[in-house]
């Protein structure tokens, strides 16, 4: 089991900057893969960014360029670096978490952080 808290969301100016954190706790050495997804009123969770356990990054096309993925291994904590924020970024950003432990599959939710983009 893994444990998951937010924190960083926010009230923010169009092309202003937020950074949410996400520690976890628990299991977390079968942690594989952390991301950021969203989910905007009506509209289905997107993913937004993902960093690998081999460091590899992947970004959804609406955020390349701006948001940016990092992770501090010795804290067990995944962050997501958000500048030039715009209106249709506003949503709830939830940390993800996936795991494998002897190829069990896990897949881990934090509660979710407001994020609001006034223009």
């Amino acid at each position: 089991q893994v444990q998951l808290v937010e924190s960083g969301g926010g009230l923010v100016q169009a092309g202003g900057s937020l950074r949410l954190s996400c520690a976890a706790s628990g299991s977390t050495f079968s942690i594989n893969r952390k991301g950021w997804y969203r989910q905007a009123p009506g509209k289905q969770r997107e993913l937004v960014a993902h960093v690998s356990s081999d460091g590899t990054t992947n970004y959804a096309d609406s955020v390349k360029g701006r948001f940016t993925i990092s992770r501090d291994n010795a804290k067990n904590t995944v962050y997501l670096q958000m500048n030039s924020l715009k209106p249709e970024d506003t949503a709830v950003y939830y940390c993800n978490v996936k795991t494998d432990v002897m190829g069990r599959r896990g897949d881990y939710w934090g509660q979710g952080t407001q994020v609001t983009v006034s223009s």
